[in-house]
Parts: C-alpha cells; structure tokens; sequence
C-alpha cells in the first residue's frame, strides 16, 4: 500500500488578508513533508487576497436542476458556503443570459455582482448568510457528442468568458449549430476541437477547459466515450486548454499518476445542480480580483493557483470496480488480479474512475508530478454533524445545528477548513472538536463507492464515538489512526503485475 501521508490540508491564521484561508502549508509530518517542496510559500500581507471559485456550475434552466439557481440564490449560498467567485453556469441559453443581464452589474474587470435590489431572498429572515461579497463570473457548460476516429464521443467543455458581448456572439454562433433553448447545457453535435475553435474566434481570452475528465459517459478521458489523451480530441488547440476539471470522482494525487497532464493546472468545481452544492469542489487562487487575473493564475497554475478543495472522491458511486449484486468491491490491483471478473459470477466487473485512471496512467511515483499543489480533503458539514448526531443530512435537527454554527462562526468552509479546535470545543464540544480534527489530519475511515454503489466517509469507527465520549478526549488521543494514504491503493503492485503481464505476452509472441 502506497504509505505517502496525505496532510497536505492547509489551515490559517486570521491575518490572511481578509481571506478565511492560509496559502502556506501545514506542518507536515512523514513523507507528507516531500509533498510541500513544490508549494507556494506563506505569502506576506502585501501579497494579493486568496479567493475560493467555484467555476462549473448550472442555471434552473438546465435539466435535472433546482428551481433555486438563480442569481440571489446563487450569492446567498455562496455567502453561506464561503465562496467569492462563482461562475453563472449556462451562458449559451437565451433566457438565462437575459436573466444574469437583469440582475447583475459590472463590477471588477470582466466579473459582476448582484444589483442591490436581489439581493434577499425570503430564507434570509430565518437564516441570514454571513457578511461578504460574492462576483460572478460568466461561464457555462456544453455536451458535444459526435464522431471521431471511429467512435461515438461525448465529452463535456466548461467555458468561461469576460463579458456579455462575447456570451451574445457565442449563443449566435451556436444557435446555427443545434438547438440551445431546450437546456442550459446544450448537446450539439460538434466536434470538441471546432467548438473550442469557434470560441476563440469568439473572444481569444475564452478559458476553454474540459469538463470533469473522468467520468465514464461524459468527459476527454472517459472510459465509454472519452479518448485517450487529450491531444486526440483537441489536436493543435490542446496547448491552448485553460486548464482541466478533475471532476468529483477524483482529487489530484490521482490525477498526478499521469505525466500527459503535467502541463495543464488541475481544476476543483462543484458542478453544482442546486445551490447548496456550491464550493463542494472550489479552487484557491491569489491574485487580483478581476478576470484577467484570475485567468491568468489558471493558465499559469504558479503561486496565483494556491489549491483546490474537494470532497473525498471515494464516496462516488463510481469510484472503485466491482458487482453490486454479487456483493465485490475491489481496486484496480485486485481487478487486475482476476483478469477483471467478478470472482462470484464470472461476469466482467463494472470498472470505476480510479481504474481507468491507472490504465491510462505512466507513474509510479506521483510525487514526480511538478509544480504539485496542496489539496483540501474535506466532509461537508451537514455530513459530519450526521454522523455525530446519528440522523440523516438533511434531517431537521442537522439543519437547525448547522444554521446555528453559520451564524456563531461563518462559512462552511471557513468552519471546516480554518476555525481553531481550541474554539470549536469551547463554544461547542469535545467530539466535534474532535471530528473536524480528524477530518483535517485525514485520519478518517473510508468505503469506496463501486458499480452505482456511493462510497462512505467516517471520522469515527462503530462504538468510538460513545467511548470518546464517556471517556473524554485524552483517552481517545492515546489511540491515535493512521491517516490516509494519498492513493487508497499500491499503485507500485498494480505498475509489477502490468510488467509482468507485458513480460509473458512478449514471450509468448516469440514462440
């Protein structure tokens, strides 16, 4: 098993500048020490603010989306989640654009903000969001599916761009295309290079950026419909990507297993389909507040790109291979072992996300990956405190404790990723103390998700929670858990056995 640790959660002091978060790294311990040499260091006052974006997300014009995503909604939650930069998703359909240009206004170079006249909505009298000011940036989501050496493809691109004027051309230019009513991610079919072509033609200060890469049905480099490396779909532009999305399936340390990817920054975004789900992934970036700079640190991914937040990866259903029905959950060194069969019903197990990046993968050391940059495991909130009071996420007594904590202490993410434990403890208890402690050392228990099964993530094992708290919290510090891997499995064993398996198809050729 890879033993690499994975502390490479950054947490702050208050003087960051107005920012909630820190950009300098943790103090590491164990291997996780070889993880900063790459990284940003602490950055003095006179250095730009550090901002959480949330780029990919959809409008209540998209399918399958909560009625809720309109722009007061959007800045509410996003004040309550602590996000500064969101995207507005959906800029290619007519009716949404019309709406952004109805409620927003001009504000920093190439971002806008609510007019004052939205800015409340009917829940801010039981539960107001915190101070702050939220811009958004214009971008939006399209399904291409077409066909390219062969194959049916289907691959999603995120595009971002700097004003009304070019979003106007661009929905022009894509009305003569297909239909871009229907949805706020519209399907057309058109080849992801020609698309990615016509929109710097739009406006060549376009960030182009292919859509949560993994996932299987649509993405670059998914297993169904994807290709095999990004210079297939985009030929001569791929130089030219902004960036790529991980996706919610993986986090970077998988990402890192592959070389082809060296070049490109590594982006978080929650793909939000309501608005609670804001900032679930989010990137950290120091620089100025305006487009152009913001674009300029995704291009560059240097110390203007300081890291990512997501949420562990393993809890997607997707994760890991395996038979629901039969009951088998394995990682792709124990698919690897069976020849990719169900050991149960001889039938050919689904295969997850972290298989199809290992195939696609030419590392065995991830630390070889330049330029790496910190990440932020975190559980959300209303999860954590689920699993603390034994009810579901969304019960009532989950929410009312959640809307207490936002209004004692801010932000989400603020609360998870940067509040003292010494003040959680005083002005709440031990045991959450305790779990958001665990969760920003790693030391969590996981479940991986396989074959439409969700993952799950824990901070205490069955019992540990009744005998810390009959205990205290010093009985149950003398136990301390091994905190999790970087990779969830030994990526060295799985490179072994794919050599060796080369090695006897070799030998069996020459006979």
């Amino acid at each position: 098993m890879n033993n690499l640790d994975s502390d490479l959660i950054t947490r702050s002091s208050s003087n960051t500048a107005g920012c909630p978060f820190d950009t300098s790294p943790a103090n590491a311990d164990n291997d996780a020490s070889q993880h900063t040499a790459s990284h940003p260091k602490a950055r003095s006052m006179t250095q730009p603010r550090t901002y959480v974006t949330d780029f990919h997300i959809h409008s209540h014009y998209s399918r399958a989306t909560s009625k809720q995503l309109t722009p007061e909604y959007l800045a509410y939650w996003a004040r309550i989640k602590g996000v500064h930069v969101v995207g507005s998703g959906d800029i290619t359909h007519p009716g949404w654009l019309a709406e952004l240009k109805e409620k927003l206004e001009p504000a920093e170079e190439g971002l806008f903000r609510l007019k004052p006249e939205y800015a409340d909505v009917p829940e801010v009298e039981d539960f107001p969001a915190p101070d702050g000011e939220v811009r958004f940036m214009l971008t939006g989501e399209i399904s291409n599916i077409y066909k390219k050496a062969g194959k049916v493809r289907k691959v999603h691109n995120v595009i971002c761009l700097p004003d009304f004027a070019s979003a106007e051309a661009l929905q022009t230019r894509l009305d003569k295309i297909g239909n871009i009513t229907s949805d706020g991610r519209p399907i057309l079919g058109l080849d992801s290079k020609d698309l990615f072509d016509l929109c710097l033609n739009v406006c060549e200060r376009t960030m182009f950026i292919p859509a949560h890469i993994w996932t299987p049905w649509f993405s670059a480099l998914g297993a169904k419909s994807g290709f095999d490396n990004l210079t297939e779909c985009y030929e001569e532009l791929t130089p030219l990507l902004a960036a790529v999305e991980m996706g919610l399936s993986t986090d970077p340390a998988i990402n890192w297993m592959c070389s082809f990817l060296d070049d490109f920054t590594l982006l978080a975004n929650s793909d939000a389909h309501s608005p609670e789900k804001l900032g679930r992934n989010a990137n950290l970036l120091a620089t100025d507040l305006s487009y152009t700079a913001l674009r300029e640190a995704v291009i560059k991914g240097d110390d203007g790109f300081v890291g990512t937040i997501s949420f562990f990866p393993q809890e997607g259903k997707y994760h890991f291979d395996g038979h629901r029905k039969c009951g088998v959950c394995f990682d792709p060194v124990e698919t690897f072992r069976h020849d990719g069969l169900c050991p149960e019903c001889g039938k050919p197990l689904t295969v997850g996300v972290a298989n199809r990046v290992v195939q696609l993968s030419d590392r065995s050391d991830i630390l070889q990956r330049p330029n790496r940059k910190p990440f932020h495991s975190l559980i959300p909130l209303k999860e954590l405190l689920s699993e603390l009071m034994d009810v579901g996420p969304t019960s009532k007594k989950v929410a009312k404790v959640y809307q207490g904590y936002i209004r004692q202490w801010g932000p989400e993410l603020t609360i998870l990723m940067d509040l003292p434990l010494d003040i959680i403890e005083q002005q709440s208890d031990a045991l959450f103390a305790e779990a958001i402690r665990r969760m920003r050392a790693g030391e969590i228990l996981i479940t991986e998700g396989y074959d439409g099964e969700y993952g799950r993530i824990r901070v205490f094992d069955d019992g540990e929670k009744e005998r810390f708290t009959a205990q205290g919290q010093h009985a149950a510090a003398l136990q301390p858990r091994k905190k999790r891997s970087l990779l969830t499995f030994d990526l060295e064993e799985y490179r072994r056995l794919l050599t060796q398996k080369e090695r006897k198809v070799h030998l069996t050729d020459m006979e």
